[in-house]
């Protein structure tokens, strides 16, 4: 099963995740399928970009967001309507 998380890229104390497809079995920080966006939680306000078109091509195919991630994607949904 596919899942859509976060992959943590940053060093210590300086967080920066990827929002990534992948196997759900595979560990978070393992291989991906697909990146399709990136989180900076540190700036004010924090930094999002995420490909809407890719997360839904994936959720179509059956692909699972995390919880987190699903905030994230419905964050940016609200930020493109306005």
């Amino acid at each position: 099963m596919l899942a859509i998380r976060l992959k943590r890229i940053g060093r210590k104390h300086r967080p920066y995740y990827r929002l990534v497809v992948s196997d759900s079995r595979n560990r978070p920080g393992g291989k991906n399928v697909d990146e399709v966006g990136h989180y900076d939680p540190l700036p004010d306000p924090s930094e999002l970009k995420v490909d809407l078109q890719r997360v839904d091509y994936w959720l179509a195919r059956g692909a699972r967001p995390s919880a987190q991630v699903a905030r994230l994607i419905d964050i940016t949904r609200k930020n493109a309507q306005v």
